[in-house]
This record gives C-alpha cells, structure tokens and sequence, in this order.
C-alpha cells in the first residue's frame, strides 16, 4: 500500500505549501503529495510549487475544478507540469458542487457527470494526439460554433507531445460518479472512506469496468481515499478536528436536499447522525454539529489516537489494500509527528 500526503498551509511561514514538510515526507518515502482548490488558493499553483522542490514524489491536484478550467486548458496546464518534472505529475479532476460552481465561478453546475465524461474525452484525445481535436458535446464544441462564433476556428493538434498514460483521477463518491470513474478515469480518491466497507463502492466501480469491455478493473484503477491523521495520547481531542471537518461537509457542503457528501455519511451507516449534523450546521450551530459527529464514524474513516492506536488501525488499511480494494491512502493535515510515526509503522 502506498502513503501520500495532502499538506496543509504553513503555520509559520503562512504560505499555501508548509515545503519542509512536503521534504520531510520525501525524505521519509512517502509516495505522493496532492494539491487542492476551494475559493481562494488554486491547486495548480501549489502543486507546480512541490514538484519544483522535489525529486521523486508524485504530485496531484486533488482537485482541479473542471468548471474553473476549460479541458483544453487543464491538459495543456498537465502535459507541461508533466514535462517539467519527468512524468511525476498526476492530473485529479471533480465537478466541485453548485454553490462553489455557480457562487463562485459563475458557471452553471447542471449535468457534472457529462461534464467530466466529456472533459476527460478532450483531454484524452490532446494526449493521443492521432488526429487534430474535435468535439460535439453538452458542455463543449470544438471548434466553437455557437452563437457569437466568428466562424474561423480549425481543429488543432497539441504543439506539445503529450504522454498518452497521463493518469487522470477524478473525486467521486456518488454512484453516477463512481461509475463515470470507473470506466474512463484512472483512479479515485474518495474525500473519505471505511476501508471495510468497500461494498459502498464496489457495485457502480464494477459497472464502470464492465463498460470498458474487459480493459478496466481493479487491476489498473488505483482507490486512493484521503484520511485524516491526528497522533496523540487524548483521543478525544485527536478525534475533535476531524469531526469539525466531517461536520463541514456532511452539514454544509451543499444544500439541504443536495449534499453529496451527506448521501455518502448516510452510506456508509451514519444516517441518523447525517440528518442531525445537517440540521444543526445549517442552523449555525457549528459546534453543535461537529459535536454530534459520532467517535464511530471518525473512527472508521480517520487515523486517531495513540501510536498503539493508529498502527492498528493501518493494519485494517493494508488488508484492504492488499484484497485491491486501496491503491493509495493520503494522509490528510499530517504533521511532521505524525509523518514520523506513520513512516516507522507502514513504510
């Protein structure tokens, strides 16, 4: 089982990279690091800023927002990123939601899992380059024809030579999501997971395979679900910033009949504590909502608690891991503690 890491800012130095971790992690071999974007910092940015710094992790954007990005664009942003560091770049796409979607990028979020089939065909056929581009679709045409088109668009073929096995993950939990993943993306990461309840994920993960006529399983599609880590003695309070974050996205990551991540919680059997977070977050009553994340749940998805603790729970991970149900985990809000620890346990 591989180990990457999702490093947070600095506390220091206040930058978006804390890099001397990102080294420390390097150094100790931790296989991967993973960008993210939400309203303020891109995933670009930060993950071009690690690989300049760094000489044999793999580095993703988990995620890039598609809505953000033309497919164009973000496999010209991939290939070069690619290029630069030697193929260490892996390009991790997700629709976002529509608040972020439509409140923050002013783009409309309807029909995200066409977006993505379509978004990973363009990019597909940049990579190839067998022929100049084109496309016909919901969300794109290329060349653009449409209404205010000046009719001299041509299709073009990258400058650039791209690598064809480029990987390209998505983030999905949902089963339309899942499936999309499945059969035209590399591999997932799931912003949380229970690895002894892989059954959540597997039946759409197999439909996705079965429409690829036998090309695809579990075989060549990496699971690489983001766990938070938190290392003391007081697990308690090991346990309560995980819970804030649950809260977040289970409460309020969404509207109250469209919340992606509540289905999720819901899923994997924590639907009366999904209802009740909800209620109480988007009431404004943060406190109360992470509050009513039960210990089970962080639990399940999260590493916490003492050294003893967490070791036994990374032999839950690597069973998992080793039935091909987890390719990768990356830890999320390490420390340069925790990194230690989970270096001495795991790798």
């Amino acid at each position: 089982m591989k180990i990457g890491i999702i490093p947070g800012a600095s506390k220091e130095t206040k930058k978006n990279v804390d890099m001397p971790l990102v080294l420390e992690a390097e150094r100790l071999g931790f296989d991967s690091a993973w960008t993210s974007e939400a309203w303020g910092r891109d995933a670009v940015s930060s993950a071009s800023w690690i690989l300049a710094q760094t000489k044999t992790m793999t580095v993703g954007t988990a995620i890039m927002q598609m809505s953000a990005r033309t497919p164009t664009m973000a496999a010209m942003t991939a290939m070069s990123l690619a290029e630069m560091s030697d193929g260490r770049f892996v390009m991790g796409i997700g629709p976002s939601g529509p608040q972020v979607i439509e409140g923050w990028h002013g783009m409309p979020f309807g029909r995200p899992m066409t977006r993505t089939r379509e978004y990973i065909e363009i990019v597909r056929k940049i990579l190839t380059r067998e022929e100049p581009l084109t496309h016909s679709g919901h969300h794109y045409q290329i060349p653009y024809q449409g209404e205010g088109s000046t009719g001299l668009g041509k299709p073009l073929k990258s400058i650039l030579h791209g690598d064809p096995a480029l990987p390209i993950f998505t983030a999905a939990i949902t089963p339309a999501g899942l499936r999309t993943a499945a059969e035209l993306a590399d591999g997932i990461f799931p912003i949380f997971m229970n690895p002894e309840r892989f059954d959540i994920l597997e039946g759409p993960l197999n439909e996705g395979f079965a429409k690829t006529g036998g090309a695809k399983s579990l075989a060549n599609f990496q699971v690489a679900p983001f766990v938070p880590v938190q290392i003391g003695d007081d697990l308690d309070a090991c346990r309560a910033p995980v819970k804030a974050q649950l809260a977040l996205y289970v409460g309020g990551m969404g509207a109250r009949d469209k919340n992606f991540y509540n289905d999720y919680a819901k899923a994997l059997g924590f639907e009366d504590a999904a209802v009740k977070i909800q209620d109480l977050f988007l009431d404004r009553k943060r406190a109360e909502a992470a509050a009513a994340v039960p210990d089970e749940f962080v639990d399940a998805i999260a590493l916490v608690g003492p050294k003893e603790r967490i070791a036994e729970r990374l032999e839950v991970w690597k069973a998992a891991s080793a039935k091909g149900h987890v390719a990768s985990i990356l830890l999320r809000g390490p420390t340069v503690e925790s990194l230690r620890t989970v270096a001495e346990i795991a790798l």
